[in-house]
């Protein structure tokens, strides 16, 4: 849990502080990169890191993961440009994605399927607990002593976790192979992957933001990443032990969760990303005040996800995720039906709702899918979920923002600018007549409620592919129990 909560908090803490970051290193026009570039070196690193696991075992790639994010974190507090400190925080992205593909998989091999409900829960709340505490706690940091101490905070938990890792993690015994026979590492596949997922993430990140999705450097980006991608293709096929191999997708069960985790992060980002600005811009509630609205969610979904094994074990993995995904369709269809401009009870219960119901879709899937692989492929496994959870992500960012985009610009005027820029100009209604006001906040409200309508489609999509493609009962690899039983078929 303390390595978990080393990448968790990483991912918000810096938020709060970039004012404070850009005023005294300068680099406004590229501060985005801050978290993009940490974004881009967890997401790429994740099916790297889970062949490795899976050849030369958790803890050594583990304890790697914790040194190169400390490292990194301690480069971080020493940059002396915006250009150096976004270069250091790809090397704490690199160390980021070790942590949360490695612990992810270590739940799965310490405990037995009855218990990883519970187990999956705490990791949960980790991320829930750091989404509500990171930002405050970056805001404090950089008002009150200095930005550089967000990265040095990390010095004390990543050691903390380092010895205990070392001291007290211990994996079961696995068969060594022989001089003949050692594990030979796919570099080209893990070069390409690398690549690929690097110039996606990038034309989906930049894309309508530094420029033009039809500009030049959008269509080289995209058709790099199409070709760079069938050359890994080529190479995967032909290497011994392939980073990404075959059967990730050739099996139907993972197939099927990799799916439906890559629309759950699609659906994510239109309450990450959108409800704040909804909760300020059209409810007009102060950061803090809108910051409370979106956090509802981060307190069902542990809780619902803890209680899940209650449910999967009596009517399977399958159904469970499809009970979950069919309440957050719902939820999320109900979002554009909220009256304007509301109470902030309404969507603060929509989103106490929807994380309970995501909940109990999520983890059941993640677990599920761990629980139908034996050791040797458990960290390949959950490093595919995870990846495609967080390719999901950036597409949604990417997909959703060019959504509201235009419907502002087909309610205000193509040169009417962005989300962002309206949200700013909302920030001082006094400035403003109390007619252009309101118009301006009916705007923000529909671009929203259009982004909440692609989320309930990115459901569906989720829906879809558990109904379609996902089997009847997964094929859990039987284990022995603490009652002396065996898991079977669920």
């Amino acid at each position: 849990m303390l390595a978990m909560g080393l990448a968790a908090i990483d991912g918000t803490i810096v938020s709060t502080a970039v004012p404070q970051i850009v005023g005294d290193l300068g680099g406004l026009a590229v501060f985005s990169w801050l978290f993009s570039g940490y974004l881009l070196a967890v997401t790429v690193t994740l099916p790297v890191y889970g062949k490795l696991s899976d050849t030369f075992g958790r803890k050594p790639v583990l304890i790697a993961g914790i040194v190169l994010f400390l490292i990194g974190s301690l480069l971080c507090a020493a940059a002396w440009s915006m250009a150096s400190l976004i270069a250091f925080r790809v090397v704490q992205g690199l160390g980021g994605g070790a942590l949360q593909g490695t612990v992810q998989t270590i739940a799965a091999d310490l405990y037995p399927l009855k218990e990883r409900p519970r187990i999956q829960a705490r990791l949960s709340s980790v991320w829930a607990a750091s989404s509500v505490a990171g930002p405050a706690v970056g805001g404090l940091l950089a008002g009150y002593a200095d930005w550089r101490w967000i990265f040095l905070i990390n010095l004390p938990i990543g050691l903390v976790a380092l010895w205990l890792v070392t001291r007290h993690l211990v994996e079961p015994q696995r068969a060594t192979a022989t001089p003949r026979e050692r594990p030979r590492i796919d570099w080209a596949g893990a070069l390409g992957v690398f690549a690929t997922g690097a110039l996606l993430i990038t034309a989906l990140v930049q894309g309508g933001v530094a420029w033009p999705w039809l500009s030049a450097p959008s269509l080289a980006l995209l058709g790099g990443t199409v070709a760079l991608g069938a050359l890994t293709v080529v190479i995967e096929r032909r290497a011994a032990e392939p980073i990404i191999p075959g059967w990730v997708w050739r099996r139907r069960t993972i197939a099927a969760v990799n799916l439906s985790l890559g629309a759950l992060g699609l659906l994510m980002v239109a309450p990450t990303v959108f409800l704040p600005t909804y909760a300020q811009s059209v409810l007009g509630l102060g950061p803090i005040a809108a910051g409370f609205v979106l956090s509802t969610w981060t307190l069902s979904w542990p809780v619902t996800a803890a209680l899940s094994n209650r449910v999967y074990t009596r009517i399977g993995f399958r159904l469970t995720a499809v009970l979950g995904i069919s309440g957050a369709l719902l939820l999320l269809l109900a979002f554009p039906f909220l009256p304007f401009p509301g109470e902030p009870w309404q969507p603060a219960l929509l989103m106490l709702l929807l994380g309970g119901s995501l909940g109990l879709f999520q983890l059941p899937l993640i677990v599920g899918v761990q629980s139908t692989v034996p050791y040797e492929e458990r960290g390949t496994t959950t490093a595919s979920v995870l990846f495609c959870r967080q390719v999901g992500q950036s597409v949604g960012a990417a997909l959703f923002g060019a959504v509201a985009n235009g419907v502002l610009a087909s309610r205000l005027g193509s040169g009417s600018g962005d989300l962002d820029t309206l949200a700013r100009a909302l920030d001082d209604p006094a400035s403003l007549t109390a007619e252009t006001t309101d118009h301006l906040r009916r705007a923000v409200d529909a671009a929203v409620d259009y982004v909440y309508l692609g989320a309930a489609g990115a459901a569906a999509l989720a829906l879809l592919a558990l109904l379609t493609l996902a089997p009847r009962r997964f094929p859990v690899l039987k284990e022995a129990t603490g009652d002396g039983q065996d898991e079977g078929e669920r």
